[in-house]
Order: structure tokens, then C-alpha cells, then sequence
């Protein structure tokens, strides 16, 4: 079937022809400078925000230095945060009190991590899975349900538990190879489209002949 229409704000359609509010094309509903999102990539929500990114992000601030970047085709589950590098105190003196944000003069600039958080395509992050500052996540990860995931997680890595630890991977390193070769996630729509069936079966050279 045909992608669906990346302008749109819901994406998902219900059976009985209304919109289903609770899954949004993120970067369709997003206004926010240090928050960037691809196309295709959807958060789902029990309860839909009014404002998806301090929903998502409640620590990325207009004025924060950081900046989260997610990929195309990414999946947002329930309950996920992203908790990025404006949460972080200062541990190098002999407190954590971050007495600055406290004075309006010294609160702007005042920020002891600016690190970014990256995360690739086609990344599903599952129900709950919180995200720390500065994590970098490759393509194809799988962030399972409840996991807490800091640093880096290798392209198509299996993340769960607390501390997230990789468990395995999706495919052998050839197939992972391939994949960021031919990086269909790049590709024109109408040939996505054509390539849905070897994407959903696996079939790596189905995918090639596309």
C-alpha cells in the first residue's frame, strides 16, 4: 500500500474513517528549534499532549544548547522521555546545587552538559524506555520497554533492562552492512513503496533487486 501522506498530522486512520489522535507525525506537530525529527517518524500517546515536545523532552528548552535529533521512520512509544543534556547539574564542584539557574543574569549560558542526543532511523523505542542525556542510538535499534539507555548503541542493536544493555542484534554484520548501504530510508517514496513487502519479510535481496 502506499505510504502514508507525510504532511499529515495523524496518520492513522480507523476503521470507522476518523483520525486516531493518540499517534502523530511528530515533526507535523512539533514547533520547537532544538528538537528535530524526519519524516515518518510517529510518537504514540494514551493520553495525546498538547505540547508533544516538553512532553517528550521536558528538559529541552528553547534556550538549551543541546539539541535532540531523531531520524526518519523512527516509532515513539507510550510513556517514552527523552532526557536531554539541560537536566544535568554540574558534579565537579563540592555540590550538585545548581545555584546560577536561580539568578535570571547567570541562568542563560548556565549549562554543565551540551551534549546532543541522536538517534537514527527506523528506531523503535518501546513503551516507558527513557532515553539520558548525550545517548546516541543507531539506525535500526530496538529500545525495549523500560529500558534506561545511555552512551551509544550500535546500529541495530537490541537494548533492554536498566542499565540498557545490547543483548543482541537484528541481523548478522553483513546483512546490517547492506542495510545502511542501501539506506532505504532515503529512497523516494513510490519506491519505499514498492519495497513494503521485502522490508516487512526480511528479504534482504528482494530489497537489493528493488
Amino acid at each position: 500500500m502506499p505510504l502514508p501522506d507525510a504532511t499529515r498530522r495523524y496518520p492513522v486512520t480507523l476503521p470507522d474513517g476518523s483520525e486516531h489522535k493518540g499517534t502523530v507525525f511528530l515533526n507535523r506537530v512539533l514547533d520547537h528549534p532544538r528538537f528535530q525529527v524526519g519524516h515518518y517518524t510517529y510518537a504514540s500517546d494514551f493520553d495525546p499532549p498538547q505540547d508533544w515536545a516538553s512532553h517528550l523532552a521536558p528538559y529541552l528548552f528553547e534556550n538549551s544548547a543541546e539539541a535532540l535529533r531523531i531520524g526518519k521512520f523512527c516509532q515513539i512509544a507510550h510513556g517514552v522521555r527523552f532526557i536531554t543534556s539541560s537536566a544535568n547539574h554540574a558534579m565537579d564542584g563540592l555540590t550538585c546545587f545548581p545555584f546560577p539557574v536561580f539568578d535570571p543574569e547567570q541562568m542563560i549560558g548556565f549549562q554543565p552538559d551540551t551534549r546532543d542526543t541522536m538517534i537514527g532511523h527506523d528506531v523503535w523505542v518501546g513503551y516507558g524506555a527513557l532515553i539520558l542525556p548525550g545517548a546516541q542510538i543507531g539506525t535500526g535499534a530496538i529500545i525495549g520497554a523500560g529500558a534506561v539507555v545511555r552512551g551509544t548503541v550500535p546500529d541495530y542493536g537490541v537494548v533492554t533492562g536498566n542499565p540498557g544493555t545490547v543483548v543482541k542484534y537484528r541481523f548478522d554484520a553483513n546483512t546490517i552492512a547492506t542495510l545502511l548501504d542501501m539506506s532505504w530510508w532515503d529512497w523516494p517514496a513510490e519506491h519505499i513503496t514498492q519495497a513494503e513487502s521485502a522490508l516487512l519479510s526480511g528479504d534482504v535481496d528482494a530489497l537489493k533487486r528493488i
